[in-house]
């Protein structure tokens, strides 16, 4: 049994540990990362954003080459199966991996691979692959192992037709139809990547809506793209029990409706991954669904022990898990400046994408706040004329009073990207943080950005111009 001491030791090499093992050896603290898996890289890069967008990213390119009219002059459309769009997720993954083992070498970080758990608040067993152990002691300890699919225990997950977030990616052909059970960011995702894979879905939403907390224009939006997509949405409804067959399932619904299909992926919420870690034995708090109990920075009840990422919950973001992984390591490290994670951007990889920054207009009307919206549609930009990617809107809520920026919401291709420039321009000081900034700012055109300016000429002119003395 080898003995091994760290001035921190980080269970999990996903985007939070990753984040706080650069940010400590920076510091010239010696840094271990513990991972069950034998390559770097987390959930992240092996069963979540990495794969599932590059999976994304071949389906829509495959429906724009169906689509546009340059390329049916070349001939009929193409359909690849599953498991061929799935090929090119595997070479980002390998790239991701190589890129992310070179710089933890270079830093001289430390990777063990084996299962933790902790024997006091100090010291950890790692159990590795072949069944022997070691003992790690460190000074400071960040747990950063992610989440996995919540599986229900009347689900059989065994079955080979019935797949969670994870599993999916390992479909080795494309099933004609698919039921989708959980309308959350991933089942919506999922949804809109089979669609543009020409397999029927069928989207069970447990809620009334689609992705409730977008603001209730983009998630219309979602809902009118997905059924011009062929997705059945039927909201409001729960599982009462699942048949299997050979060849398919069946989900009978509480409302008494029984849906078929070939498949079943099952993305109704996701658990932390804390289990048999000895976490409760050494005081730790966890809530019903595994995640660490935290505070402001990232500690958790026991002092030198720290958490970050899926594992504590919201936002539940990689880039997001990234900041409060270097956060934690700051904190931990005694540094003056600290960058918390509070202007959170979030992206959903639906075909076409929504992204947002700031407040709805319902969070704004239960606030009483008096605002005003400016809207630009892709459909009057050149940049989205040229590209083909006409569906989409940027609407941009200010104050009616002081013009600040209050919100930006953005559905259409690229919708990831764009919303960084309002994300930059909401975080400035006095005028700096105003629509009127859009209107004063000469974009490159044609491109996407420019429809900041559209939205910020469409919003300025609802207001009484007047009183504002603007000319646009």
């Amino acid at each position: 049994m080898a003995n091994y001491q760290y001035d921190l030791v980080i269970i999990g090499s996903g985007p939070a540990g990753e984040g706080a093992a650069m940010s400590a050896v920076k510091q010239g603290w010696s840094v271990a990362i513990v991972d069950e898996r034998k390559m770097v890289g987390g959930n992240c890069t092996h069963l979540g954003t990495i794969p599932s967008k590059a999976l994304r990213h071949s389906v829509r390119r495959m429906v724009q080459f169906n689509t546009m009219p340059m390329f049916r002059t070349m001939g009929e459309p193409r359909w690849c199966s599953f498991s061929e769009v799935m090929e090119s997720a595997a070479q980002v993954i390998q790239k991701q991996v190589e890129g992310r083992t070179r710089e933890y070498a270079r830093n001289r970080i430390k990777f063990h691979v084996g299962r933790a758990s902790f024997v006091d608040p100090t010291h950890l067993k790692l159990t590795k692959p072949d069944g022997t152990f070691d003992k790690m002691e460190g000074r400071n300890f960040l747990i950063a192992t992610g989440s996995s699919p919540y599986h229900p225990e009347d689900v059989d997950f065994d079955h080979p037709w019935i797949f969670d977030s994870d599993s999916i990616l390992n479909l080795d052909r494309t099933p004609r139809n698919i039921i989708i059970y959980g309308a959350g960011v991933i089942g919506c995702e999922y949804a809109s990547i089979f669609a543009g894979l020409d397999t029927r879905v069928d989207l069970v939403n447990t809620r009334d809506g689609l992705l409730s907390f977008l603001d209730d224009e983009i998630s219309d939006a979602l809902s009118y793209h997905l059924r011009d997509l062929n997705v059945t949405v039927r909201h409001k409804e729960e599982y009462a029990r699942i048949e299997t067959r050979n060849n398919g399932v069946t989900m009978e619904l509480k409302s008494g409706k029984r849906v078929h299909a070939e498949a079943l992926l099952f993305c109704n919420g996701r658990s932390g991954n804390t289990s048999n870690m000895g976490l409760e034995e050494i005081g730790l708090e966890l809530d019903s669904r595994g995640q660490v109990t935290i505070n402001d920075n990232y500690q958790t009840s026991v002092e030198n022990i720290y958490a970050a990422g899926d594992v504590v919950g919201w936002p539940a973001l990689a880039g997001a898990a990234y900041d409060q992984g270097r956060s934690a390591a700051a904190h931990m490290c005694g540094l003056s400046k600290i960058y918390h994670v509070d202007d959170v951007a979030t992206g959903i990889y639906t075909i076409p994408e929504i992204s947002y920054v700031g407040k709805t207009e319902s969070e704004l009307t239960d606030q009483q706040v008096p605002y005003e919206i400016g809207r630009a549609y892709f459909k009057n930009i050149a940049r989205a004329h040229i590209s083909g990617e006409e569906v989409g809107v940027l609407k941009i809520l200010f104050h009616q009073e002081t013009l600040e920026i209050l919100g930006v919401h953005c559905f259409g291709a690229e919708a990831a990207e764009i919303i960084h420039i309002g994300q930059a321009i909401m975080n400035q000081t006095g005028e700096a943080n105003t629509i009127e900034y859009f209107i004063r700012t000469t974009f490159n055109y044609p491109t996407m950005a420019e429809a900041y300016r559209l939205a910020a000429i469409n919003g300025i002119n609802r207001l009484n111009r007047e009183s504002r003395k603007l000319v646009v």
